[in-house]
């Protein structure tokens, strides 16, 4: 009887911690399932030297990496001597520290109200341009960072809103948390 009963008592156990592994592993698999971030995912966004645009990375291939244009929607291979440049990795020169990209755009975001750039920066003034672009980033090394780097910087800005690709902060995690709640009612 007393066998028994120890016998019994360690299905309980075994039962109770399976119970426990089984709630856990359900815990992160919702937390895998929830990317919330609250940087923009720049990472696969690359700006190739000579090539006019962004690409979105495809694919990685042994003599480089295939790409999409966000301007035209072709694709075209990447080789490794093109030189090649992830947004995510791309910084702008202030007198304190390095901001990233991302967050150069966010902050274009939020000063535009989510629109586009309302200068018209191909035809304006480089005094104009850096006023402008203090607003955006106040502490901007005006001598690290050149009028064509500005410009191209908000030439990106517009091209990645028009593709959906810029999100506010706030924004960026209701989206993310709208897509997963989506995906979760798919699968039921």
């Amino acid at each position: 009887m007393i066998k028994d009963f120890c016998w019994e008592n360690k299905k309980i156990k075994y039962f109770t911690l399976s119970v426990y592994f089984f709630l856990l592993m359900c815990v992160f698999k919702a937390l895998k399932n929830i990317n919330v971030t609250l940087e923009m995912d720049l990472s696969n966004i690359l700006a190739i030297a000579g090539k006019p645009g962004l690409f979105k990375l495809v694919s990685q291939t042994k003599t480089g990496a295939v790409v999409e244009s966000l301007l035209d929607g072709k694709r075209t291979p990447a080789f490794k001597n093109d030189k090649i440049s992830s947004l995510s990795e791309i910084c702008m020169f202030t007198t304190n520290e390095d901001y990233p990209l991302s967050e150069v755009f966010r902050n274009i975001y939020n000063k535009e109200n989510k629109g586009e750039v309302s200068i018209d920066f191909k035809k304006v003034s480089t005094r104009e341009l850096y006023a402008y672009f203090s607003e955006v980033l106040p502490d901007m090394d005006e001598e690290r960072v050149y009028p064509s780097d500005v410009k191209k910087a908000l030439s990106w800005y517009n091209l990645l809103l028009s593709k959906d690709l810029v999100d506010g902060e706030q924004d960026k995690v209701r989206k993310e948390m709208e897509s997963d709640e989506a995906q979760t009612e798919e699968k039921e």
